[in-house]
């Protein structure tokens, strides 16, 4: 049946809609689309949502009545509103309203209701106003195109940080968001105002926030370090609430729509050079839509609150996580330094500015500091090398010789002999020497020194066989059969007879 129905089956949909049939039964009975019977009964002032004695939740989506019929829960409003205040959902006011008020409608009602009071009860956010040199807010924006002289386009990012009680605000654009880039932006700025106010409020970038959290939000050494040179606190805003800096957020469309829309620069000189003078003759010179005042004069009266600069600039250097690779150095442009030896296989930070590489550890506690040196070679402190993997030549000869004279005059004497007959390599057999201690005592290595000096025999293996020798004249020993302090046999003999041991 065509949707365009004859004035009699018109008339009976809505005759039907007055009685208080629902939609559904009127196209069951009628044959004809439930769309076609809602298209003619909507219009029908008569027709409006529920009858007296039709359940508000019958067949139809829409349900017919003649007089506005009133939800069930108005009567138990203030019960209701009660709940919502507690933090009840609908599904246990419902339950509540049950048990307590033998309430007799469905749960759907209870939940239009509910909605309908949310609705209306929604809470208005809360404007924060700041004092005079407290906070700043920072955030980052589209900035105009970079055209080259080839044609090429280049998008730039548009930095503006703001003072929240005077609005005055300091732009500037940079091809990337890095953390060198922010840092020299939010310097700028904080320069350009002449003062550094007591916080500044920051989206959670990646540049300046590691693990974003509202409590303790975990922030780039780089960031913290600079804070602490201007005496700020850094506050990042919580994740995905843009309100919490909204002073910033309606400034950087401002900065886009006003200063930059619809323009195309040369390079990022010229168009920052565009953006300062725009802050000065147009951003500073307009009443500002909520304070209404001039904001260059609020800025006047906010200028004096705030902080004093430091006489010099942040140092510029470069900094990131390391890994320490197994001989205990880490990979800094190529070049390679050393460690504690308790950070092997463990991530350290590193930051370098072309003179000093410093390596700080997670705490960001300073570990040690190198002279950075050219690609390809090795900074190793002697303090960092395990003394297990320091070998005695390492020690160099007067070393060893000391070690040398601590076993005996005769083994110190052969080993000045031996030096002055081998030259280099008697290094490694006056190392040889030291190390017969492990197995030989030092009574009997200065012994076989003295037999080997006396022949004039300076090798390894002479030494040796000289010190077997004396080992072996040692272990022939020589028995005692009397002695005053031992008693005979026979007087053993007699004492174990008279105690009757053996009987």
């Amino acid at each position: 049946m065509s949707n365009i129905l004859e004035g009699s089956m018109i008339e009976t949909i809505k005759e039907l809609g007055r009685r208080g049939w629902g939609i559904r039964r009127i196209a069951r009975e009628l044959k004809i689309d439930r769309r076609t019977v809602r298209k003619y009964l909507d219009p029908d002032p008569k027709c409006t949502i529920s009858t007296p004695g039709v359940d508000e939740d019958s067949d139809s989506k829409y349900t017919i009545s003649t007089a506005g019929r009133k939800s069930l829960c108005e009567a138990h409003d203030e019960y209701i509103r009660k709940g919502l205040h507690c933090g009840l959902t609908a599904q246990r006011i419902f339950q509540d309203l049950q048990f307590d008020k033998a309430f007799e409608g469905s749960y759907e009602s209870v939940k239009r209701y509910v909605r309908k009071l949310s609705e209306c009860e929604e809470l208005p956010f809360r404007r924060m106003e700041v004092l005079p040199g407290t906070e700043c807010q920072v955030d980052y924006g589209t900035g105009a195109w970079i055209v080259g002289a080839d044609g090429k386009r280049r998008k730039t990012h548009l930095f503006r940080v703001v003072l929240s009680c005077s609005r005055k605000a300091y732009s500037e654009v940079s091809f990337t968001q890095e953390t060198e880039c922010f840092l020299r932006a939010l310097e700028n700025g904080f320069r350009h105002f002449g003062g550094v106010p007591e916080t500044v409020v920051i989206d959670n970038l990646k540049a300046g926030v590691i693990k974003a959290c509202v409590y303790d939000p975990e922030l780039n050494p780089k960031l913290r370090d600079f804070a602490v040179h201007y005496g700020t606190c850094i506050l990042p805003s919580r994740v995905r609430t843009p309100r919490h800096k909204g002073k910033v957020e309606r400034q950087v469309g401002y900065a886009q729509d006003n200063a930059l829309k619809g323009k195309r620069f040369k390079s990022l000189a010229e168009q920052n050079a565009h953006l300062r003078d725009w802050e000065l003759n147009v951003a500073d010179k307009r009443i500002h839509g909520t304070t209404r005042r001039q904001v260059q004069q609020m800025f006047i009266e906010e200028k004096p609150h705030l902080s004093a600069l430091p006489p010099d600039l942040f140092p510029s250097f470069q900094e990131g996580r390391r890994k320490v690779h197994h001989d205990g150095h880490v990979d800094v442009s190529r070049a390679y330094y050393s460690v504690p030896p308790e950070y092997t296989r463990r991530d350290v930070w590193v930051r370098y500015d072309g003179r000093l590489v410093e390596i700080f550890n997670d705490a960001m506690d300073r570990l040690c500091v190198h002279t950075q040196k050219e690609p390809g070679q090795r900074s190793t402190i002697q303090q960092h090398i395990p003394l297990e993997k320091v070998s005695n030549p390492e020690y160099g000869n007067e070393w060893m010789l000391r070690k040398a004279w601590n076993i005996g005059d005769a083994a110190h004497a052969w080993s000045i002999a031996m030096l002055v007959e081998r030259g280099v390599p008697g290094t490694r057999v006056l190392n040889g020497l030291l190390s017969l201690r492990k197995h030989n005592t030092s009574s009997a290595i200065n012994t076989g020194c003295a037999k080997a000096l006396d022949a004039q025999e300076f090798s390894l293996k002479g030494l040796r066989r000289h010190i077997a020798n004396v080992t072996e004249q040692q272990e022939h020993f020589t028995f005692l059969e009397e002695h005053p302090l031992i008693r005979s046999t026979a007087e053993y003999e007699q004492i174990i007879n008279s105690k009757g041991l053996f009987q």
